[in-house]
């Protein structure tokens, strides 16, 4: 009986752990691999901005420059915000409401939703793995940062700040929005 109670605390050890570094890392924006800041050279890039295998060595989706054609939209003045969407996924109309919360309070910035299942081709160049996932992408549509899962939007602000390279005001992003529903550790 000793060692399947061992077995049993072990695996529920396991799945609490698990649990606990998923639940960190849900939302959370990341840096795209090789990613630059605002105005800095895009130097090695292939003529249509898409490597050939749709990643480089720098991680999924690394070194990627999106196009108004690509995404079937105008990017945006300073950044631009795209999100991957599909039909049942409830916490996609939290981001959407995130996402074009940030754009409408900063000028220049766009927010485009894409639906994930329409647009396989961009799904597997971009490495999207899950609903929602959000790509912070220069003025130029150098990806900066991406994250899977609802991001805060105060890491939104962040982001954006990167992407233009502009110094954002500290009360913007130590505010927490109201919609998220996941409060950081």
């Amino acid at each position: 009986m000793a060692p399947g109670l061992i077995a049993l605390v072990a695996a529920l050890a396991c799945a609490v752990a698990a649990g606990a570094a998923w639940r960190r890392g849900n939302g959370r924006m990341r840096s795209v691999g090789g990613a630059r800041r605002a105005g800095a050279s895009a130097a090695g890039q292939p003529a249509d901005g898409w490597p050939a295998d749709g990643s480089a060595a720098g991680g999924p989706a690394a070194g990627v420059v999106l196009t108004s054609d690509q995404l079937g939209h105008e990017l945006g003045e300073r950044a631009t915000l795209v999100q991957f969407s599909s039909a049942f996924c409830a916490p996609c109309r939290a981001t959407r409401r995130i996402l074009a919360d940030v754009a409408g309070m900063t000028e220049g910035v766009a927010h485009i939703e894409i639906d994930a299942e329409s647009r396989l081709d961009l799904v597997r160049s971009l490495n999207v793995l899950r609903t929602p996932t959000v790509l912070v992408a220069d003025s130029q549509g150098r990806l900066i940062k991406r994250a899977s899962g609802q991001p805060r939007k105060a890491d939104v602000i962040a982001a954006i700040g990167q992407a233009t390279g502009e110094k954002i005001p500290t009360y913007l992003v130590g505010k927490e929005d109201s919609d998220s529903s996941s409060p950081r550790a």
